[in-house]
């Protein structure tokens, strides 16, 4: 698969994705994707670092990664989410990341989803208030 020239086009390669896997993992994708809109229907979706589906508000939500035997749903601030659901079950030591595996037959517990999605919005939307806006650097002439 190419990458896309726009972001706009990057839901049509992860459509194709979905139907190129044709298998549960293409339905796997497919459902948290719908989940993760109905979240939050400000998502964008983009297609970055070779094929991976990105969700992003105000900055990365998650990544919607395919492998042989799992679908990952990587946070790029999970560690800073409080998970009381614990759907986070992987990458469960790193200091940013956490990620939850899927595998096949797995039931996906949609509320506790759907809250985890829309916390990593309200974190990606915090930090962006607290960023000050940059003045002109003024030097003095001495």
């Amino acid at each position: 698969m190419k990458r896309p020239v726009a972001v706009e086009s990057a839901s049509a390669f992860i459509d194709e994705k979905i139907k190129e896997l044709g298998d549960w993992r293409g339905k796997t994708l497919a459902k948290v994707r719908g989940i993760i809109h109905e979240a939050d229907p400000e998502i964008l979706e983009e297609w970055k670092w070779m094929g991976t589906p990105v969700f992003s508000h105000s900055g990365i939500v998650c990544t919607g990664e395919t492998y042989k035997n799992v679908v990952k749903m990587t946070f790029a601030k999970g560690a800073a989410l409080k998970d009381p659901s614990g759907l986070f079950n992987s990458s469960l030591d790193g200091n940013i990341r956490r990620a939850i595996d899927i595998h096949e037959g797995d039931k996906v517990d949609e509320a506790a989803l759907k809250d985890l999605i829309r916390a990593a919005v309200a974190l990606n939307l915090k930090g962006k208030s607290k960023s000050k806006p940059r003045r002109a650097s003024s030097k003095r002439a001495d």
